[in-house]
């Protein structure tokens, strides 16, 4: 655990998010629980992360796994019930772990209250909550905007009230309407019933989208076909998305958040962390705030959609220094519940260097549960898919199902996950009795050894929880490299991102003072650390290393 002084204790911390669908079943219904996470907290806390980010619990149909939010001041009975994430959150703090919990801001299920009562009549004082128009001219939807899910219209037609509704998402999520101070008043007032519960913060979801265009343009098309984001999400990336999310009044919303927070515990207690897919890395940057009094940190999702290679990863390592506003914390992560697993996108050796990478670049890395065990994605038929993204976007690989898949924890029937007998709510990922946490629980040389390993290193050393970071501009091809001090002490991080060895020389350092030798640290290789090791070094292929300078 991180202890630092008088900064922010997230400047410093490593968080863990938990998919709660997929990480443990207490009650064998085959679909985890508040209880199982209560059950593997001992795990968690052992690996030496500071605090856990709770993906959806919320009541919910279920439409799209918790983020259709039917009620959201109340544990869905699948999961347990509010005095279950009450021991919850006792058990984490007790641990000395921090919890965050989601913040669903841009829409509702279509089940929940508001829209019911929304959609009796347009005179019903919740209509306004959420976005109506009429048809156009031509009887279709008032505008071209795009759902996410599947690319068709962002707008289904209600035949009884005779108007279009705005989904960004599925039809069954419609979007609230930010722009009505009723929805302002009853949105804060769910933060405040979580933070009045004792949870340390939120992670916001989708935190672009709240606020639209009040006129509702039409968004342009993709100049030349061009894809709007780095990954391909069907003819949704046909258009430019200028006017349906990003509106430059969403700042004021997170700084009306931000107020919220401090109003509990002044100084940064209390935080936000944003879902922000924007690879414009300005307009990223400006969700800090221009006195940094919006989100503390917006996710940084440049790992997941950067090449692999290493004048890439350099690249965006040195844009992303260079856009944050002064004063500003990074954020970091390499696997997220949305994004296909880190093993299966550059290979299980790599995913070793990718751990290394996260626990030493200077800001707060987020570890998705079941990084630590190196886990790949599932291999889920198609007559097994649960995800509606998957169900209409199967021919662009659009679902997320199989980096979703339970946690593997022992050997025993059920992967430890669930009851000898049940079938999981989606397939494991490979075999437990090699995979699993059993499995690599102190052995030499296991993903989940390394993890520990490089957790406890960073607890140690104040350079890489605080320090400042120089990049290192003229290593051989394929390594990347930075330097991570404090006044008097340095620390060289140095990542073989191929599967060849490269040589190390003090030409490509930058460094003052004797040659060496240094003093290892950590490695992803079997290198006994810690050790000396002296110039020129051969970096072994997949192989990345923490040196001791000074």
């Amino acid at each position: 655990m991180t202890t630092d002084d008088t900064a922010p204790w997230w400047q410093g911390a490593v968080v863990y998010q938990i998919y709660p669908r997929s990480f443990a079943d207490h009650d064998g219904d085959g679909v985890g629980d508040l209880q199982g996470v209560i059950d593997r907290l001992d795990h968690i806390a052992g690996l030496g992360v500071d605090a856990i980010w709770l993906s959806p619990f919320y009541r919910s149909p279920m439409r799209d796994f918790g983020y259709d939010v039917s009620d959201h001041t109340d544990v869905d009975p699948l999961f347990g019930d509010l005095d279950t994430f009450d021991r919850l959150l006792t058990a984490a703090h007790e641990r000395g772990l921090r919890l965050l919990v989601d913040y669903i801001p841009n829409h509702t299920s279509s089940e929940h209250p508001w829209f019911t009562a929304a959609r009796s009549g347009r005179e019903h004082p919740y209509r306004d909550r959420y976005v109506w128009r009429p048809p156009a001219p031509d009887g279709g939807p008032p505008n071209n905007w795009l759902s996410v899910f599947g690319g068709g219209p962002a707008w289904t037609y209600d035949e009884p009230s005779g108007e279009y509704y705005l989904h960004s998402f599925l039809p069954t999520m419609p979007d609230l309407n930010w722009r009505e101070p009723a929805v302002r008043e009853a949105m804060f007032d769910v933060a405040r019933f979580w933070l009045d519960r004792g949870v340390d913060g939120f992670r916001v979801d989708c935190a672009h989208f709240p606020m639209k265009d009040p006129q509702l343009r039409d968004n342009p098309p993709a100049a030349d076909g061009a894809l709007a984001m780095h990954r391909p999400y069907g003819d949704y990336d046909t258009q430019r998305h200028v006017h349906d999310k990003g509106h430059p009044d969403n700042h004021g919303l997170y700084r009306e958040l931000r107020r919220l927070l401090e109003s509990y515990e002044p100084g940064g207690s209390r935080i936000a962390v944003g879902e922000v897919h924007v690879f414009d890395w300005a307009e990223w940057a400006t969700y800090y705030g221009e006195q940094l009094d919006e989100l503390h940190m917006p996710f940084n999702f440049g790992l997941l959609q950067t090449a692999w290679r290493s004048d890439d990863v350099r690249d965006l390592i040195a844009r992303i220094d260079s856009v944050l506003p002064p004063g500003a914390w990074p954020s970091w992560v390499v696997g997220n519940h949305d994004e296909p697993r880190v093993a299966s996108r550059i290979g299980a050796a790599q995913a070793r260097v990718a751990m290394l990478l996260l626990l030493t670049l200077r800001g707060t890395p987020t570890l998705y549960a079941g990084d630590e065990l190196a886990l790949p994605d599932a291999d889920v038929p198609p007559h097994l898919v649960q995800d509606p993204w998957g169900r209409t976007g199967q021919a662009h690989g659009l679902g997320r199902d199989p980096q979703r898949s339970p946690m593997l924890w022992s050997a025993a029937p059920g992967a430890g996950f669930t009851r000898d007998g049940v079938t999981p709510w989606l397939p494991f990922a490979d075999d437990p009795a090699v995979r699993g946490v059993e499995a690599q629980d102190g052995r030499p040389g296991s993903m989940l050894t390394l993890t520990r390993a490089l957790l406890r290193l960073r607890a140690e050393r104040p350079e890489l929880r605080r320090g400042a970071q120089t990049l290192l501009t003229e290593l051989p091809d394929g390594v990347v490299g930075y330097l991570r001090h404090t006044e008097g002490s340095a620390l060289l991080v140095l990542l073989n991102l191929t599967s060849t060895t490269r040589q190390i020389t003090r030409a490509g350092l930058s460094l003052e003072g004797p040659p060496g030798p240094f003093e290892l640290l950590a490695a992803t290789s079997d290198r006994a650390a810690p050790g000396p090791v002296g110039l020129p070094l051969l970096l072994g292929a997949d192989e990345a290393v923490v040196l001791r300078v000074s």
